[in-house]
């Protein structure tokens, strides 16, 4: 048996957020399988652990869909906690109101409805059938207030490994505004209130990235003000984008041309927020250009 063999079955309430789920765990390197039947359950994760290394993180897809009862499910379970797996049980649930919404968005037919006769009865029925299972779970995730970034972080959080994406990655781009805006920003800063360095014959034909255009536009007063209050906004709303799970962050610093001043200001921002403890990556898009 593979002892870095991972499995993780994912189970849970109807329109809960288990199909994002599984679509977030297969971008982390997880073999997705939707809807497999307990009584297969134990000669897949067999198969998976005799295999080649795609399935060394396994993640099952199990719920109300697959039998009447979880008897057997939990007896499968229990036997792959015995066999010392490494296995974990995720349960993702909503309130009744949420996933009631989100079926009513939807315009899908409830697995239970009708059975149940009302969407009501059925989110009901479901989760007391589910119960038992709940019961078992390592890990509860109730999704009624997660945006779908915030569902992705968490999960990432839980199950990502430390080279993927539990960390949120920073990328400080600039550029210049007559080039156009970068259309992947989240976050756009607009330093052409500066003195622009462009203007200085000795440093025209120079980048943000020499020490000369650097100094220049870090001797002015207004410079180091911008760039405190920058740095405050950042410390701030840092920490809230990696809480609602975001997972790469693009600040966007802009000049005129894209070649001094923005880049003069970006460098500085990576080499703060690194300070920080994040991950940042550094590109300057118009630098080069004329």
């Amino acid at each position: 048996m593979s002892e870095s063999m991972e499995i993780l079955i994912i189970s849970g309430l109807s329109g809960s957020g288990k199909s994002k789920a599984a679509s977030f765990l297969e971008d982390m390197g997880f073999y997705i399988v939707d809807n497999m039947p307990a009584g297969m359950i134990l000669k897949f994760a067999e198969f998976c652990a005799a295999g080649s290394s795609r399935y060394s993180r396994v993640a099952l897809v199990y719920d109300v869909r697959t039998a009447d009862t979880f008897d057997e499910f939990l007896e499968v379970l229990s036997t792959l906690r015995r066999k010392e797996y490494d296995c974990k049980l995720l349960f993702l649930e909503a309130d009744v109101g949420t996933i009631i919404r989100r079926y009513k968005e939807t315009r899908r037919l409830h697995p239970l409805q009708e059975q149940a006769g009302t969407l009501q009865a059925a989110v009901a029925r479901e989760i007391a059938m589910m119960a038992p299972v709940r019961a078992q779970a390592d890990v509860v995730i109730n999704s009624s207030s997660y945006s779908t970034a915030r569902l992705r972080g968490e999960l990432y959080r839980l199950f990502g490994d430390s080279q993927q994406g539990g960390e949120m990655t920073v990328s400080l781009e600039s550029f210049g505004f007559k080039h156009g805006l970068p259309m992947e920003a989240d976050l756009v800063f607009d330093v052409r209130f500066l003195p622009n360095p462009f203007y200085v014959d000795a440093l025209r034909d120079k980048t943000g990235l020499d020490a000369p255009v650097r100094d220049y536009v870090f001797s002015f007063r207004e410079t180091e003000v911008f760039l405190d209050k920058l740095r405050d906004l950042l410390r701030f709303v840092l920490p809230l984008y990696r809480e609602e799970g975001k997972t790469v962050l693009v600040v966007a610093v802009g000049c005129t041309g894209g070649r001094h001043r923005s880049v003069a200001v970006a460098r500085a921002l990576a080499e703060y927020i690194g300070t920080l403890g994040y991950r940042v990556t550094e590109t300057h898009r118009d630098m080069t250009r004329t």
